[in-house]
């Protein structure tokens, strides 16, 4: 019986065939590298089992999702830590190496969650993103003006003809928004320089 099927943990089951065919004992389909690789990166457990002898093979079938990366897209690992790593396989260092190599990962990642949040706490109380926000609301202000609807609300209705007096009212309101705007405009582009 499988693990799963015991209750004993969460790990997917994957059995490789020798037809090299992966099959997810959990959802009952078969499977590729990629489908594997995914699940690594979304943090499900997984271990990969020869079908028909029974050793687990994970490690080599992460070692080989590893190469394709490599092979494929934009490499991660440097030349230069691969001969290190190369030249540490018989040294007598060999056993350590592994925890190292598992602890400094977990480090990196705690540091890097420690970064982002830092990042969106400073965000939070940052006075440009507050401005940010501030800008926002007054272009979405400024689009309803000029775009009745353009916010999400009903158009009013036609009021009816407007003496002279209060079209010139609007007409300055219409050009202080316009001055409002260019003045927000040189902001941003001073920020972003």
């Amino acid at each position: 019986m499988t693990e799963k099927a015991e209750g004993k943990s969460d790990t997917v089951i994957i059995k490789k065939y020798a037809n090299r065919r992966l099959y997810n004992t959990q959802s009952s389909s078969y499977i590729t590298l990629d489908h594997l690789s995914k699940m690594t990166r979304e943090g499900i457990e997984f271990r990969v089992l020869d079908a028909k002898s029974g050793a687990d093979i994970t490690h080599q079938i992460l070692t080989q999702i590893i190469m394709e990366e490599e092979a494929s897209g934009e490499q991660m690992l440097p030349v230069n830590f691969l001969r290190q790593l190369i030249g540490m396989y018989g040294n007598s260092m060999q056993g350590l190496i592994p925890h190292y190599l598992e602890a400094s990962m977990e480090q990196f990642r705690a540091n890097q969650m420690k970064l982002r949040k830092a990042f969106e706490d400073s965000m939070e109380s940052n006075p440009l993103a507050r401005l940010a926000q501030q800008n926002i609301a007054m272009f979405q202000a400024a689009a309803a003006a000029f775009m009745p609807g353009a916010d999400g609300t009903p158009p009013k209705p036609a009021e009816p003809a407007r003496e002279p007096e209060a079209e010139t009212g609007t007409k300055s309101e219409i050009d202080a928004l316009r001055n409002q705007m260019l003045e927000m405009q040189k902001m941003l582009d001073k920020l972003a320089k």
